[in-house]
């Protein structure tokens, strides 16, 4: 039989799960990261979030001053409630104490102060001052030790807070049972917030970086995409059906449609109609069969207009709910953060097709590009367990050329199909163009045809006539 051991949730989004669960009861922790990096904001989420369920939380600081410029900064978050101070979350300063009796009196104070506030959630923020003022290491895991016997003996969780990271062979790494590390850092010219679970005593913490914000409303952590999901959230079936494009005419290439719970990359160049293609299969959504648009170049206002002009009818499925567009802008995102929200809203909506429009877009949120195969790799697996159709789309660098080069093999091999669309010459015109290249474990036509626009949206039209000579501009594709 596996012993489950007790949590005290953190009210973080997301921590929870990357440490397994959430705080183990009764247990101690060390909260670490320079000046800046989060502590602070940390560790009093955690504490309101806990007051917020009934736990008693005891806040021991080593501040000389008041604790009222602490208040006004919190003040201006979401989760902090004045209301709760002195009632459920109480704010001790032993930096006094510490000056004049020493440690010993330190630990004394805390014991009584647990039993007067009924605590069961201790925060200590100044570990490094404590260590600072003790004589010899066996000082100050006398003290550490004190407190954590304390602590555990009425079964109180403890939070130790240091402004900077302490060596991994230090007493305090050796004797508590987790440590997380806050880092915040430049990545060009970017600050980039990640925390590690660097100790993690008894449980199955998310090893590696899992980047975090703060916001108005707090902390949030976004786990590790290829972490969190390295095995689906919902066992993968084999599924024979076909899902509908509403490109009049591209079906009968791909055998009745697109492979259900698939994922299909349609990629070309810029103006060549990828997100025409994809606003064709977003307008078949029903409410028994919810879409979601999930997109970086162009708004939701920009889009129900281009579909309007393509004569696509796209406000039938948005005022019913049976599609939803989330726009993310090309700025400052996070990787994981763009992969947790796809997820989330997919799984809210039990969304069944999906277009992705600008692969690029993770791609340019990815702060270390190595992990990029394996990102796709955790996301496309899990929306094919989740039964979800998916068109994503991945735009090319040249207009024209012999040569089109799709994303990179490793890539490419995690996508079941793949459809390329070009602008080509034949005579003194340029025409747009559609190809299948791949289509897993099915027939397909590997033809070019042309690409137009009729009263319904995008449509494939004849198969272009090979004409002798280069000078058809007709492409290979790379991949």
């Amino acid at each position: 039989m596996i012993h489950t051991l007790p949590r005290l949730e953190t009210g973080i989004p997301g921590l929870d799960v990357v440490l397994g669960g959430g705080l183990v009861t009764s247990a101690s922790y060390i909260l670490q990261g320079h000046p800046g990096a989060g502590k602070t904001i940390f560790a009093n989420q955690i504490a309101f979030r806990a007051a917020e369920r009934g736990v008693k939380v005891l806040y021991v600081t080593l501040l000389a001053e008041t604790h009222e410029r602490l208040f006004q900064a919190l003040g201006t978050l979401d989760f902090f409630q004045a209301g709760r101070l002195g009632v459920d979350v109480t704010y001790v300063s032993v930096f006094q104490t510490l000056r004049e009796e020493g440690l010993s009196a330190v630990v004394k104070l805390i014991r009584q102060e647990i039993s007067r506030q009924g605590a069961t959630l201790l925060v200590f923020d100044g570990l490094l001052n404590a260590r600072d003022r003790a004589d010899t290491q066996l000082d100050v895991k006398t003290f550490v030790a004190e407190v954590q016997s304390q602590a555990a003996f009425v079964g109180c969780t403890v939070l130790f807070l240091t402004s900077s990271r302490i060596e991994e062979e230090s007493p305090e790494h050796t004797m508590v049972d987790g440590v997380i590390d806050l880092h915040n850092e430049l990545s060009g010219v970017r600050a980039v917030r990640r925390l590690q679970v660097k100790k993690s005593r008894g449980t199955a913490a998310l090893g590696g970086y899992h980047q975090f914000e703060i916001t108005s409303q707090g902390v949030s952590v976004f786990p590790r995409m290829e972490a969190v999901l390295a095995h689906t959230s919902v066992p993968d079936q084999a599924l024979h059906g076909s899902v509908p494009t509403g490109t009049r005419g591209f079906d009968a290439l791909v055998g009745g449609g697109l492979p259900e719970g698939s994922v299909s990359l349609v990629f070309g160049p810029s103006g060549s109609g990828k997100t025409s293609f994809g606003l064709n299969f977003l307008s078949l959504a029903t409410e028994d069969e919810p879409a979601l648009h999930f997109g970086f170049y162009e708004t939701t206002a920009r889009l129900r207009a281009k579909a309007a002009t393509l004569g696509l009818n796209l406000e039938a499925p948005i005022n019913s709910g049976a599609l939803e567009m989330l726009w993310n802008p090309m700025t400052e995102n996070l990787l994981d953060k763009l992969g947790h929200r796809l997820l989330d809203a997919v799984r809210s909506r039990g969304v069944k097709r999906l277009l992705i429009d600008g692969l690029g877009g993770f791609e340019r949120a990815a702060v270390y590009q190595p992990r990029m195969v394996e990102f796709f790799a955790a996301l496309t697996n899990e929306l094919r367990a989740l039964n979800v159709t998916t068109i994503a789309t991945w735009e090319l660098r040249d207009l024209f050329g012999p040569t089109v080069t799709a994303p990179g093999s490793e890539v490419s091999s995690l996508l079941d199909n793949l459809v390329m669309l070009r602008h080509v010459e034949t005579g003194s015109r340029y025409r747009s163009t559609i190809s299948v290249l791949k289509v897993r474990d099915r027939p397909f036509e590997p033809v070019i045809h042309e690409l137009g626009f009729g009263p319904r949206g995008m449509e494939v039209r004849v198969a272009l006539e090979p004409v002798a000579g280069a000078a058809t501009g007709l492409a290979q594709a790379t991949v």
